[in-house]
């Protein structure tokens, strides 16, 4: 993977931290853009195509939560790290309800968010790869209403177009493609990030995010459903 062509924002508001994180990326390669708190951030996304962001959760100006909420409401894609203090549980959840990919607790080692970095940029540059895919012969996987497109990487419930991450798009797509079959949290975190499951509440919070979109009554879903104390399937209909 050529990393010269990915472009990475850190937003955090330590000076050292980020001038840190910015000598481990560009080491890697990796071209490197800084901000020192939300709003910065967002005029940074503005002007600069980016391709991954790693945002601090407690900024002053604009914190880390709204940053995210605003980005993704103009509808940027990319993926998006949060790193958070082991005291800031309840602001982590809500990072990933609002659209996170993933979170980081600091204190972290450089390797940690390295492999980080790179495992969600290999994903996300295949999910642009299927996005500019114009090739025919579309995969098309249904469930009911529920429709998955691998070339066109769209899903629509009932016709209707539903906005997903890719990171839930993945989760869909694993799900969808083995109707009826139960994943572990354990095995869906280990499929998709490619790496040994360290973080699988963030599958939960995945899942209850994709839920919103696609089902009628999220509390009783149609599609997507949990068999208590196994994992999360989506059943043949």
């Amino acid at each position: 993977m050529d990393n010269s062509r990915f472009h990475i924002l850190i937003v955090e508001d330590d000076r050292e931290i980020r001038e840190g994180v910015e000598i481990y990326l560009k080491n890697q390669g990796y071209v490197v853009f800084q901000a020192a708190n939300g709003k910065e951030g967002l005029d940074v996304i503005k002007k600069e195509e980016i391709h991954l962001a790693i945002v601090d959760i407690m900024m002053p100006v604009m914190d880390g939560v709204s940053m995210l909420m605003k980005l993704r409401a103009m509808d940027y894609e990319f993926p998006v790290l949060m790193l958070s203090a082991k005291s800031e549980e309840v602001d982590k959840i809500m990072g990933l309800n609002m659209g996170a990919d993933d979170y980081i607790t600091k204190p972290f080692t450089p390797l940690e968010l390295l492999a980080r970095v790179n495992s969600h940029l290999r994903r996300y540059s295949k999910y642009l790869s299927a996005v500019n895919n114009e090739a025919g012969n579309d995969h098309i996987y249904t469930i009911g209403g529920l429709e998955l497109n691998e070339d066109t990487v769209e899903v629509s419930v009932d016709g209707e177009p539903v906005k997903l991450t890719p990171m839930e798009f993945k989760i869909v797509q694993l799900l969808i493609k083995n109707p009826g079959r139960v994943f572990s949290a354990d095995e869906i975190y280990e499929r998709i990030w490619n790496e040994k499951a360290v973080n699988t509440d963030t599958i939960m919070v995945h899942v209850r995010n994709i839920r919103e979109k696609i089902e009628i009554d999220p509390k009783n879903p149609k599609y997507l459903k949990v068999v208590w104390g196994v994992g999360y399937k989506i059943d043949k209909q």
